[in-house]
């Protein structure tokens, strides 16, 4: 039975903007470069499971989470297609991973050795991961790389099926740290064909990579926060190279609008005051759903023109200065279009000193999706 939603505030989730800029950057990419959906953190806040099949629907190959509990997730959902692993997993927990077909990352022997004590009804599929420059997690030298490839080649339990890292800084004008990776990589590259001979799928790119350079990318990409029509930066915005379009809107409606005389207040700590005579508007949305204190003096749309949020917005409520009356029920639009106007994701995270990656992820559960 569909989840019934009282209070007038929702997110908007367009499928068809995702399977658009799924599409574009798959005509971008080389025949034999396929895509991997990135669908960790409720796939960017906006429903991993809908998200999952409209990404499988439109040319995604495979899925990627950052958490085990996210995987099953989408195989409660029914969602069949090889999934990945980004996060590290205890070796207790493999058996669960090799029950339902997920392929997991590993980079470290004493994980692989821990993994091979486990009675397992088949091997656990595993991508390794390579640290190149991010300095997250990953093997780093040709020595760990000899270590790991000889632990899995006598392993019974672990079998490699890929190879993957990650840029640092992909979406940045300046490439010598991006180029510095690359070369990195390549080094690895040329040392793990002369202790390995089985095929492995190799994935490098990112969204910024693999938006400017496509011809780079080896077997696959890694499509994240583009496939939602979201820019990594305003780098790789202002190349022109794709025309991504947002997926995400944050929509609610006036519930209550009031006059208040010159040198009234609004809200805790009185940190407003009314200059003159002014309608303010109260917004069902708070700091519990995301719409943090920090966008304070941030603009909404209503009625296709711009209007300030005065006050110290609330755990549930936000306030608004209106131009004029208008009555309970008036959409309100803190993230999206109305009429000619838009305020976008990276507005926000302009408002907060963060980047876009942080908006749609910090809308909270209690926010419904739906989707269109």
């Amino acid at each position: 039975m569909e989840q019934q939603h009282f209070r007038p505030t929702w997110a908007e989730v367009n499928l068809e903007a995702i399977g658009e800029n799924i599409g574009q950057m798959i005509d971008k990419l080389p025949e034999n470069c396929s895509m991997i959906a990135v669908v960790k953190a409720d796939a960017y806040g906006h429903g991993a499971v809908e998200v999952s099949k409209k990404a499988l629907a439109s040319g995604a190959k495979m899925l990627a989470v950052a958490l085990l509990e996210e995987a099953l997730a989408l195989r409660e959902a029914g969602i069949t297609a090889p999934i990945l692993v980004l996060g590290s997993i205890m070796p207790r927990d493999v058996p669960v991973a090799v029950q339902q077909d997920l392929t997991l990352t590993c980079f470290e022997t004493d994980w692989i050795r821990e993994v091979n004590q486990l009675d397992l009804p088949s091997p656990v599929n595993v991508h390794m991961k390579w640290d190149t420059g991010m300095g997250r997690a990953g093997l780093r030298t040709q020595e760990e790389l000899d270590e790991v490839a000889e632990a899995m080649q006598v392993s019974r339990s672990v079998q490699l099926t890929g190879i993957y890292t990650h840029f640092a800084t992909a979406d940045e004008a300046g490439l010598t740290y991006f180029a510095m990776q690359e070369n990195r990589f390549a080094e690895l590259w040329e040392r793990f064909k002369a202790v390995w001979y089985e095929p492995v799928m190799v994935h490098t790119g990112n969204s910024a990579a693999s938006i400017r350079f496509p011809d780079h990318m080896y077997d696959g990409i890694r499509f994240g926060i583009s496939m939602y029509g979201i820019y990594p930066s305003d780098a790789v915005r202002d190349e022109q190279t794709i025309d991504l379009e947002p997926a995400f809107s944050l929509h609610s409606r006036l519930t209550y609008v009031k006059k208040v005389a010159a040198g009234e207040s609004i809200s805790y700590g009185a940190s407003y005051t009314a200059a003159a005579e002014e309608f303010i508007g109260t917004v069902p949305i708070g700091y519990a759903d995301g719409w943090i204190r920090k966008l304070q003096g941030m603009d909404v749309l209503v009625d296709g023109k711009r209007m300030p949020i005065v006050g110290r917005i609330t755990m549930d409520q936000t306030m608004i200065k209106l131009d004029q009356a208008y009555p309970a029920g008036t959409k309100v639009t803190l993230i999206g279009r109305q009429a000619s106007d838009i305020i976008e994701a990276d507005d926000i995270a302009a408002k907060l000193d963060t980047i876009s990656y942080e908006v749609p992820c910090m809308i909270a559960e209690r926010v419904p999706r739906i989707y269109r």
